[in-house]
């Protein structure tokens, strides 16, 4: 596995939990099937640039938590942020 995997498959995962779980919104398939074709491209960018495209990869984690993917649904952070605050 590449180092770049780690990161992107979190990506999909976090999507998918906030989405699923914490959201109660449907299933879209399309995430886990974009996950994997782009853990794919970056296992790919590693050899022209290793340092650029793990950075990229955890820059994108980064972002991730903190962006609304669908305007419906809100940002990871603010999922849990809410999920937490009901205890």
């Amino acid at each position: 596995m590449s180092r770049t995997t780690g990161p992107i498959l979190a990506i999909g995962g976090i999507t998918v939990a906030n989405r699923v779980i914490f959201n109660g919104a449907p299933m879209d398939w399309r995430v886990p099937i974009a996950t994997g074709i782009t853990a794919m491209a970056f296992s790919l960018a590693e050899r022209l640039s290793e340092k650029g495209a793990v950075l990229l990869a955890y820059v994108a984690l980064v972002s991730v938590l903190f962006t609304r993917l669908d305007p419906a649904v809100p940002a990871p952070i603010e999922s849990v942020n809410k999920w937490l605050n009901k205890k």
